[in-house]
């Protein structure tokens, strides 16, 4: 009669697969929602670049193109739905005629995660809590800070707002006046976003002149 049993190697790797699903199974006690939030934020500004240059916008019929550049808008809204609580939420989206600076609902784009908007479709005064793109009520987020990213005017981003052209460039703001020098508002310093979170904790990204480079230091 023959007898089977398990080599030395084989219970060792059986034990490593047990060891890999448990982890993955766990859920994290040690979530940090400054972490996510910073990181998320982060990847939708390179998400907008990627957009940006994926979709050039550019069309030599159109004297008012600059306009549809794909921007980030971060913004703050009083959400009547939740007793008026300031929330910090932002928006992707390419400016579509009537030029305004805000966006609809078709003009934002898509998270490829969650296949839902990136915006609040308007700005209506409420965002949605259960949007990713909420990170007051998802995150804990209490503030948003954006400082530096001066122009060829000397101008500091003020509006927060990183747009993009079709070279991947970060511009302060799309314009969406008429025959306006939209290229004045070419970013020529690091621009900053330095998010606060619950514990008072800040983490701040970093974008980069010329290349649009994004980076985030989020504090231990």
């Amino acid at each position: 009669m023959k007898h089977f049993a398990f080599t030395t190697m084989e219970l060792i790797f059986v034990l490593i697969v047990i060891g890999v699903l448990s982890a993955l199974a766990m859920p994290s006690f040690n979530r940090d929602p400054l972490a996510e939030a910073t990181e998320q934020l982060a990847n939708h500004i390179r998400y907008t670049q990627h957009l940006a240059m994926v979709d050039d916008r550019f069309n030599s019929l159109n004297p008012q193109w600059y306009s549809e550049m794909w921007t980030i808008y971060v913004r703050q809204v009083a959400d009547v739905n939740n007793g008026g609580e300031k929330e910090w939420y932002y928006e992707v989206f390419s400016d579509r005629t009537p030029y305004n600076g805000d966006s609809t609902q078709v003009e934002e784009a898509t998270d490829p995660l969650s296949g839902k908007t990136l915006g609040n479709g308007s700005f209506n005064n409420t965002v949605d809590d259960n949007k990713i793109i909420n990170l007051t009520r998802k995150y804990g987020i209490q503030n948003i800070v954006f400082s530096g990213g001066m122009d060829n005017k000397n101008s500091p981003v003020t509006t927060r707002r990183v747009t993009f052209d079709n070279l991947g460039r970060p511009y302060r703001s799309a314009s969406w006046a008429i025959n306006d020098n939209w290229r004045d508002f070419l970013i020529q310093t690091n621009l900053t976003i330095t998010l606060t979170g619950q514990d008072n904790r800040q983490a701040v990204i970093t974008v980069v002149p010329e290349t649009g480079y994004v980076s985030a230091y989020i504090p231990g």
